[in-house]
């Protein structure tokens, strides 16, 4: 998914379904993101646990972007650890 709007619901509704648990993964703050607005969607129609890779509410800093995915916490072994969290709080 490239954009909030227009949210394709019936995709996260779908995947939900699919993996019962969704994570969702953004180089944006977490206030306002995409992970708020894919929340919405579950909670409305398919709830399933879920977690959100995204900066944690800081202020923007100057670097490389492999410096600022580290330090953002955004990097595949971040996204990978959340899997594992959102897979290990299924019923």
């Amino acid at each position: 998914m490239h954009t909030i709007k227009p949210m394709d619901t019936a995709v996260i509704i779908e995947s939900a379904r699919k993996t019962g648990a969704i994570v969702s993964a953004e180089e944006h703050q977490i206030n306002g993101g995409l992970g708020g607005a894919v929340a919405e969607v579950l909670v409305k129609n398919y709830p399933v646990p879920m977690e959100m890779v995204a900066v944690q509410d800081k202020f923007g800093e100057s670097g490389s972007p492999e410096e600022l995915l580290k330090a953002y916490h955004l990097k595949d072994v971040d996204i990978a650890q959340a899997a594992k969290k959102a897979i290990a709080r299924k019923r």
